[in-house]
């Protein structure tokens, strides 16, 4: 064998594969659920967060009859869904609307902390103003439950949050709802904290240290199977599978590929945009290809940093935020559309909350706004070319059809075959409702 030799450091390492691929076998080593009986339209499901509150008044629900105070400075433009418009700078997404859902009617309980709103709308576990960071009481993420309650092919990566973990503020902790939460850590995702669009972007926890041949990690993978032999002998719980799980990985050409997107030709890479949130997209993309069930793309690196627009909310979309979504979002459901993938993969374009009908002094901002916000679905069962609800003249509150965060979340399940309603346990072994409020909204599925 080539290389250096092994030291006693790098065998404790290697035993707990801590160094060639960080917590790999702990978050491989998931309690894995029997498959329901649901019949799942969706295999894979991409979630866009925009966090930090995107404004429904200022994308979905535009009002051009309001006053100007409200309706603020964009027009809305026509869509190629009959009768629904966008605005202005969503012209390549104003293309796609024939294949969406757009949700006008969204509310929850969280008008102050990110933290609890981005909680709540990805998990549907709203608490109310209870802000803070992560916690390990949290209900797990979605991405969490699909790879537990779906597993994948032992060469696959399962579940992948990117390109950031976002905090509450810049120097505040990890928000909830991004992580394996009672489930405990071995469930939390892959995080892919790297900038996507940088020349030199990799994957060090999917890449073998120098000095660890692939011939290394066959030793490796018989000394684990040895040691899972000498377990059952003796009674004692195994670990060994899901190390070779993660050695599985760290071999995979199929995870190593997934992740290489300089094999993009540049013209793909430049429709989707060449920033970290365009890049992040297509990989997310590329993933699912390979087989991964959830990718989450959390789009800010922290809660005030993108789409939190209490100041200059109509230059911050018009110059960057918007034209950024509007390329990266429609390229995504162009390729999965000509690649055959949108039927059976769901895109979720999700938010913590809305924005204010009534523009701020703060150079033109919106507030917070939970009282009423827009959401969009596509693919993976979701009906396409449908407005569901609708808001009051003002997009102040729903005044058809309300939807809570849990009605979404459940729903999202019930596309991918996991029922709303079935009962998922920490691990002390205490059962929860898998989305605590909220009940599948079949109208929205095809």
């Amino acid at each position: 064998m080539s290389g250096r030799p092994i030291t006693r450091r790098h065998l404790i390492h290697l035993g707990s594969l801590g160094g060639v691929g960080l917590t790999l076998p702990r978050l491989l080593s998931a309690r894995e659920s029997n498959a329901s009986s649901l019949k799942a339209t969706a295999d894979s499901c991409i979630v866009i967060f925009l966090n930090g509150g995107p404004s429904h008044l200022d994308m979905w629900d535009m009002k051009p009859q309001a006053a100007t105070s409200i309706r603020g400075e964009f027009q809305p433009i026509s869509s190629a869904l009959s009768g629904f418009q966008v605005c202005e700078h969503l012209p390549e997404m104003a293309k796609q609307a024939g294949k969406l859902t757009v949700v006008r009617s969204m509310h929850h309980g969280v008008n102050n902390a990110h933290a609890a709103a981005v909680y709540a709308s990805l998990t549907g576990h709203d608490r109310g103003e209870i802000g803070g960071g992560a916690r390990p009481s949290d209900y797990p993420c979605p991405g969490s439950v699909v790879a537990m309650r779906r597993p994948v092919r032992a060469d696959t990566v399962s579940h992948v949050c990117l390109p950031y973990i976002t905090r509450e503020g810049a120097k505040g902790p990890p928000q909830p709802g991004f992580f394996g939460g009672f489930l405990g850590r071995a469930h939390d995702p892959l995080f892919v904290l790297k900038d996507p669009n940088a020349k030199d972007f990799a994957i060090p926890e999917l890449t073998l240290q120098t000095d660890i041949s692939a011939q290394r990690l066959d030793v490796r993978r018989q000394l684990f199977q040895q040691l899972d032999q000498t377990a059952n002998q003796l009674g004692a719980a195994s670990m060994s599978r899901f190390q070779t799980r993660a050695l599985d990985l760290l071999a995979s050409q199929r995870a190593q590929t997934a992740f290489r997107v300089s094999d993009e030709a540049e013209n793909v890479r430049s429709r989707y945009g060449r920033n970290i949130y365009g890049q992040s997209v297509l990989l997310a993309r590329r993933l699912v290809e390979a087989g991964t069930r959830l990718v989450t793309v959390s789009w800010a690196p922290h809660a005030n940093a993108t789409w939190d627009t209490h100041g200059s909310n109509f230059q911050s979309l018009k110059s960057t935020l918007l034209p950024q979504f509007d390329r990266a979002c429609s390229s995504l459901l162009d390729d999965l559309q000509q690649r055959g993938l949108l039927e059976r993969t769901l895109v979720a374009v999700l938010g913590d909350f809305g924005r204010t009908p009534k523009i701020n002094a703060n150079n033109a901002g919106r507030d917070h706004w939970n009282y009423c916000y827009s959401l969009v679905l596509a693919g993976g069962g979701i009906q396409a070319g449908l407005v569901y609800g609708s808001s009051d003249r003002i997009g102040g509150y729903p005044d058809r059809n309300a939807l809570e965060p849990g009605d979404i979340i459940s729903t999202i399940y019930a596309a991918l075959g996991i029922p709303h309603n079935s009962e998922i346990h920490d691990q002390l072994g205490r059962p929860y409702r898998l989305v605590p409020t909220g009940d599948v909204v079949h109208d929205l599925l095809a």
